[in-house]
This record gives structure tokens, C-alpha cells and sequence, in this order.
């Protein structure tokens, strides 16, 4: 199969401590960097948007610091990150500004992808730097995340980042060069698995340890990140990261595996609002607005008639057609109370009427699925995934 990296528009790169700081020295291995940082350049000079999931800080943190080698307390932990993530944006910030790129960094924990406003407003950030050019690098706020709200490995912190963000494309820089049905080391005969279509229980038991979320490290946090990946139809690479320029491998086509989704990630995301199974409240629009959203266009709050229900932004509301029949089901860009305060009225009158600025649709195309029949909600239902 062609590498879907050519085809992709947004791709996520990540890239774990191993391969970003030296072992012994505990410097990061610029050479290496250099490179890896070349391949993204050539990514972004082909037009495809580019993040970066970074990990190293704790590394270099620690050594300056001078903490013993093994194991950290939470504290220590955090005062290295603490440290090391002025060096490791540093780091970034020289090597990709010396070519024209401004990086911004930004750090999530767990809740920022699990709890609805943050995850809005992370995923708002993430959409305004890169339509501004920007090339984010993305690492788990080790200085603040305890246990309960930690990642535990970035494989899933890269994973949510691609959901979140609707990416097309998620490699995995590992240090091994994909998955193989055992563990390479202990079994000689273990077999190199080149594409993955469904993750089964088979392909699971493959990671070699259990698949729980409090899992870290290893097989078992790629094949996790590949569940997440594939549900919101974005292609998952496991490759090798170890040889310079380890992007640019993967396209020259180096050995790797591939976790291949069954949809895209806007038609995943549109499934997920469809089988929404109990919409927050509704939305009552115009035969005008009705029209505007069969030719694909969004809805703006001059074409809605009635709010119905109690909602937050970013909860799913069922449109409703001027018959009253539900339509379409869509992530509301306002409240309840705001919606209703701004229907019926122009998107450049909403910041006049809501003392702030928000966006000009009430529900914009991308956050909408039209219900083409009642069979086609109950399918949609049945079959939908956790996909924010």
C-alpha cells in the first residue's frame, strides 16, 4: 500500500524521550533533530499542515537538576519537567525559526481532552496556529498532571491530539519498526505485520501485555493510540525513529506498520453527532436556513426561528425543519441562553449582543450531519464511536 502520508492534509509526528535525548550525555541528540525537523519541513512545503507530539522534558530536566538515575517521586518529576521544557522549546524554537517557522508550545493534560470546555477551547488553540502558520509542539504538563489526570504516555497523548485536532495521519516514532505477532526478542520466528485493517483481539494479544489504561510504554500504549486513531478515521504509523530523517523513510518506503481507519476523519466525526443518542436540546430554523444546510452550508443565527432545551457550547442539539421534524443533529458553537439571545439576528451583530466574540455559525457545516432517514439515525447510533 502507498504511504497515506503523501495524501494526508494534517498530520501528527511523535517522538519520545529515547530518540530525542541522548541516554548517556542526557542532551538532546541534535544531529538527529536536525533531521526529523528536515522532514517536517518538507512536510509543510508541500502544503500539509504539522504537529509535533514531543516528549524530553523530564530527561533533560533531570540532568540538569542532577537527579540520580531511576525512578522519580512526583515531585522530582515535576520539577524536572519544569525545567527541561525550557530547554526542549528552546531547542525547537532554534532549529525550526532559523527556517522561517514560528513554533508555539502547548501543554494538555488528560482532562483537557476529556472534559468538553477544555477540550473546545484546547482544539480552538490548535485550529487558530496552525491556520496561522504555526507549527505546535505538544507534550503532557508534567509540571501540574498528577496520576488521576495524566496521559500516562504520549503514544495516547498523540492519539487524542490527532482526534482531536482531525487529523489524517499519526506516526509513531518507536523504537521498534512495527508490530510483529510476539515480541521479536524472545521469539525468532515472530512475523512482521505490515498493515492492519481491523484490531481484533488477535492483533491486541500481539502487544504483549495488557491493553488497560494505566498501561505505559511499549506495544500495548500503540495498539491503545491505533484504537483511538483508527475510531476517528485517522491512518496510524508504528515506525522505526532510531535513523536520521525517519520521516522521509517511511515515504521512501522503510519497513513499518500501518493501521488502516475505515472512514475519514470528518465522515467519523460526523457519524459520532449523528449517533448522538440523547441530543442535548434542538434548534428550530427556517425553510431558508433549511435550504442553506441541504447545499452544505452552516447554520447562522439569522436562519434559527426557536431554542429548545437547556445546553452548553460543544453539546450535540438536534435541527429541527420549520415542520418541527428533526433534520440534522450538530455541536452548537453557543449555549443555550446565548443562542437565544443572538437568533434571528445577523453573525455581525453577535458580538454587540453577547459583549464577546464568537463564531459567525451557530453550528458551523463541519459540526453537522444530516439525518437522511429514521433507518439511517438508528444505524448511526448503533455504530458510532467515542469520537469528540
Amino acid at each position: 500500500m502507498s504511504s497515506p502520508l503523501g495524501a494526508a492534509r494534517r498530520i501528527v509526528v511523535k517522538v519520545g524521550s529515547a530518540l530525542l535525548v541522548d541516554r548517556e550525555s542526557g542532551r538532546v541528540n541534535r544531529d538527529w533533530l536536525k533531521t526529523l525537523v528536515a522532514d517536517l519541513l518538507v512536510l509543510r512545503a508541500r502544503g500539509q499542515q504539522v504537529i509535533l507530539v514531543s516528549s524530553g522534558a523530564i530527561a533533560l530536566g533531570r540532568r540538569e537538576l542532577k537527579l540520580a538515575k531511576g525512578a522519580l517521586k512526583l515531585e522530582e518529576s515535576q520539577a524536572a519537567a519544569a525545567v527541561g521544557q525550557i530547554r526542549l522549546a528552546h531547542v525547537y524554537k532554534e532549529l525550526l525559526e532559523e527556517q522561517g517557522v514560528t513554533v508555539a508550545q502547548v501543554l494538555l493534560t488528560l482532562e483537557d481532552s476529556e472534559r468538553r470546555r477544555r477540550y473546545l477551547n484546547a482544539r480552538a488553540t490548535l485550529e487558530a496556529l496552525l491556520a496561522l502558520g504555526a507549527l505546535p509542539v505538544i507534550n503532557e504538563n508534567d509540571t501540574v498532571a498528577t496520576a488521576e489526570i495524566r496521559y500516562g504516555d504520549n503514544d495516547r497523548l498523540a492519539a487524542r491530539v490527532a482526534q482531536m485536532t482531525g487529523a489524517d495521519c499519526l506516526v509513531l516514532l518507536s523504537d521498534v519498526e512495527g508490530l510483529f505477532t510476539a515480541d521479536p526478542n524472545r521469539d525468532p520466528s515472530a512475523q512482521f505485520i505490515a498493515t492492519v485493517r481491523r484490531l481484533t483481539p488477535q492483533i491486541e494479544a500481539m502487544a504483549g501485555s495488557s491493553l488497560s489504561d494505566t498501561g505505559s510504554g511499549g506495544m500495548a500504549t500503540k495498539i491503545l493510540a491505533a484504537k483511538i486513531a483508527v475510531a476517528a478515521g485517522c491512518h496510524l504509523c508504528i515506525a522505526a525513529g532510531q535513523p536520521q530523517h525517519p520521516v522521509r523513510r517511511i515515504e521512501e518506503g522503510a519497513r513499518c506498520t500501518w493501521f488502516v481507519p475505515t472512514s475519514t476523519p470528518a465522515a467519523a466525526r460526523k457519524q459520532w453527532i449523528a449517533g448522538t443518542l440523547q441530543p442535548a436540546g434542538s434548534i428550530l430554523i427556517d425553510a431558508g436556513a433549511l435550504k442553506a444546510l441541504q447545499e452544505g452550508k452552516s447554520l447562522l443565527p439569522a436562519g434559527v426561528l426557536a431554542i429548545r432545551g437547556r445546553f452548553d457550547r460543544g453539546d450535540t442539539v438536534s435541527v429541527l425543519g420549520p415542520d418541527g421534524a428533526e433534520f440534522a443533529r450538530g455541536i452548537s458553537a453557543y449555549s443555550d441562553a446565548d443562542a437565544a439571545r443572538i437568533l434571528g439576528r445577523r453573525s455581525s451583530d453577535i458580538q454587540s449582543l453577547l459583549g464577546f466574540r464568537g463564531r459567525d455559525e451557530m453550528i458551523h457545516r463541519d459540526d453537522l450531519a444530516i439525518l437522511k432517514s429514521e433507518d439511517a439515525r438508528a444505524e448511526a447510533s448503533e455504530s458510532a464511536q467515542a469520537v469528540p
